[in-house]
């Protein structure tokens, strides 16, 4: 039999396993034998598309994908839901971290990492240019890189799936002194400009030129020991952190971001050995090494758009539901606004994540007997500490539950508040006032419907959120833009009394 095979059926094997399902088990829910399950998970029997899409269904697991629709949803709404579900790690530090281990020369390795689309896609990359990526049990992963990295080979297909490779620059600049990367891409939302990576990146010695396909990077290092940022993003503070880790003497960082995604790199940062002062403040002094080789374990911090996420779960489909792990400091002005609005919170003692410096806490969210109040103010973005850009679209569902009308003022994106009309699609009373701003009336009530999700993450996320809540049953189509920053959600939600099919069409 060949290597295919072979490979498909460790994988189907590994899935099973991680499903705490025996080949007994399995077997039943295909409706075969134990000894044909046995056969492919050994790699001995060929599979028909059809017999594939019919082991994805069982495992709720996307094995390939043919064609373009992908991965659907079957969403019988309606239900209470009720239970308790735990966050996993953060996506955005996720990626950022992924880049930040090209600094290491040595073994890294990340513990309870997320195995999610976007990760799938840094991880592509960073296999093409010879590092070693290895899971292991546990969702850890140990990472390997060679002396030499084949920077030719860079698979740009996989990295014009995600911005992040973007954060590729500031830790690759310190071992080459030319290489391309491929235009970064992920959401569609609108012109977001590259030039703050360019400016701050100039300041440490590297030219960008962008030319067909791809931007053409020289470095010729220098130390700026101060720079000013020119737009206080995450990202592109990430990538002047990995290029000031590793250059030599003190460099001061000013507008720095302080978000979460951005303290969790500087976490890792210190594990390797870096000096930071000024830890989540917007003014950081990072004292460089110039060769890093240091076997490191380190784990990130839980996600806390994925607490605002199973939040606005809880609150749009009025169930009781507890979250765990809630990395509480991260969303405490988002539970103040919940708390303004009537919901009704309980929030436990807090503990230190597994990184020992970030605080969580569990919350549980209590059903409802009447509408919501709405708020006197505008539902807006705001750097950290303000609220989160990402937690900003979970409170349009939030907003069907409350008596009267809302205002969201999503000024940090071009297209993102367009997207947030797709929810009249399912029954809310939507009205865009202009390609930031958005007024939802209500209460509502939710209806079921065959929907695609558009190519954004967070307004995707809405519709599961608005079905789940619909009765009746409802499809949500392409859900690759979802799955690229939640892990097994349909799985996790099901787990909590959902009822979510996972349909593979090839």
């Amino acid at each position: 039999m060949s290597d295919t095979n072979e490979k498909i059926g460790l994988l189907i094997q590994q899935i099973r396993q991680e499903r705490g399902l025996t080949q007994a088990e399995f077997a039943k829910k295909l409706s075969t034998s134990q000894s044909a399950v046995n056969r492919i998970e050994k790699g001995k029997q060929n599979l028909s598309l059809e017999t594939l899409a019919r082991i994805s269904d069982v495992l709720q697991k996307q094995l390939i994908k043919v064609g373009n629709d992908g991965v659907n949803l079957r969403i019988e709404g309606g239900h209470e839901l009720k239970g308790s579900i735990q966050l996993k790690t953060s996506k955005n530090a996720a990626v950022a971290l992924l880049c930040a281990s090209l600094l290491n020369h040595g073994v890294t390795r990340f513990t309870s990492f997320p195995r999610i689309e976007e990760v799938n896609r840094i991880i592509e990359v960073l296999e093409s240019i010879g590092v070693k990526v290895k899971w292991l049990p546990g969702n850890d992963l140990e990472i390997r890189r060679p002396a030499v990295l084949n920077l030719d080979k860079i698979n740009a297909k996989s990295a014009r799936k995600t911005r992040s490779v973007l954060m590729l620059i500031g830790s690759l600049m310190h071992d080459y002194k030319s290489f391309k990367i491929p235009y970064a891409g992920g959401c569609k939302l609108g012109e977001r400009t590259v030039a703050p990576h360019l400016f701050v990146l100039q300041s440490f010695g590297v030219d960008i030129k962008s030319l067909s396909g791809h931007y053409d990077v020289t470095v010729k290092k220098v130390e700026p020991k101060r720079v000013v940022l020119y737009e206080q993003g995450n990202t592109v503070t990430n990538n002047a952190l990995m290029a000031a880790s590793r250059t030599a003497g003190e460099t001061t960082i000013m507008s720095a971001s302080a978000d979460y995604m951005v303290q969790d790199l500087c976490g890792f940062l210190m594990k390797l050995g870096v000096k930071i002062q000024g830890f989540g403040t917007t003014k950081l002094k990072i004292t460089g090494i110039p060769h890093i080789k240091k076997n490191i374990t380190y784990a990130p911090a839980e996600d806390p758009i994925e607490a605002m996420f199973f939040l606005s779960t809880a609150v749009t489909t009025n169930s009781k539901i507890t979250i765990t792990r809630v990395p509480i400091d991260w969303i405490a002005l988002e539970i103040l606004k919940l708390e303004k609005m009537g919901v009704k919170l309980k929030i436990g003692e807090r503990y230190p994540a597994k990184n020992g410096f970030i605080e969580l806490a569990d919350i549980t969210v209590e059903k409802r007997s009447k509408p919501l109040k709405p708020l006197e103010d505008k539902l807006h973005p705001n750097l950290w500490p303000g609220l989160n850009p990402d937690n900003l679209p979970y409170f349009v569902p939030i907003a069907a539950a409350i008596n009267g009308r809302t205002l969201i003022h999503d000024w940090m994106f071009e297209n993102r508040a367009i997207y947030y009309t797709e929810m009249s699609k399912i029954g809310m009373n939507v009205e865009l006032a202009d390609p930031h701003r958005l007024y939802i009336y209500g209460p509502t009530k939710f209806t079921a419907a065959e929907v695609v999700c558009p190519p954004a993450l967070r307004p995707a996320s809405l519709l599961l959120i608005g079905m789940l809540a619909a009765p009746g049953v409802s499809t949500l189509r392409n859900v690759y833009t979802i799955n690229r920053g939640y892990e097994d959600i349909a799985e996790r939600l099901n787990s909590i009394g959902a009822k979510i099919t996972v349909l593979n069409e090839m």
